[in-house]
């Protein structure tokens, strides 16, 4: 995804995708190898199902591979834990907004390359995060959402290691 923005990813998110490359890379690339090895030199190859397979697996891993080093080589490290501000939001912080109902919930703003939206970890360039930055306790967003407009007031505010 080209995007005109930075993308920004936390050190902890760079790390995870490191450790998938280097699994990839280093584990099951090599087994996969092997098979394709092994199995090309049991003859015909056009009914070779462990042939066909590992190659298939293979341009899998391959173009995951690809797709991973892209990530890492366009990141860029943010240390929520350096933030200067801590008393706006920016990338890293953990929010608490109430909606027009009382309805809270708490989101913390991380790179695209790491949301996990089920534990409220949201994208950065998300309309929640872009309506939420730069906010500080007690202002109110309006966040145009597939549902229609959102009003919510900042509650809470904080970052790791704070």
């Amino acid at each position: 995804m080209i995007t005109a923005h930075p993308n920004y990813i936390t050190p902890e998110g760079f790390a995870k995708l490191r450790a998938e490359y280097d699994q990839l890379l280093g584990v099951e690339r090599p087994k996969i190898v092997e098979v394709v090895s092994w199995a090309a030199g049991n003859g015909d190859r056009s009914e070779n199902g462990d042939y066909l397979y590992g190659r298939k697996r293979m341009r899998e891993i391959d173009g995951q591979l690809k797709r991973l080093s892209r990530k890492m080589k366009d990141a860029k490290i943010v240390d929520p834990r350096q933030q200067p501000d801590k008393s706006r939001v920016y990338f890293g912080a953990t929010v608490t907004i109430a909606d027009e109902d009382d309805n809270h919930r708490t989101v913390t703003l991380v790179g695209n390359d790491e949301t996990e939206a089920s534990v409220g970890r949201i994208g950065w360039s998300t309309p929640i995060a872009r309506a939420l930055r730069g906010a500080a306790v007690g202002d109110l967003r309006r966040v145009m959402l597939p549902a229609g407009e959102k009003e919510y007031e900042v509650m809470a505010i904080s970052y790791p290691g704070a």
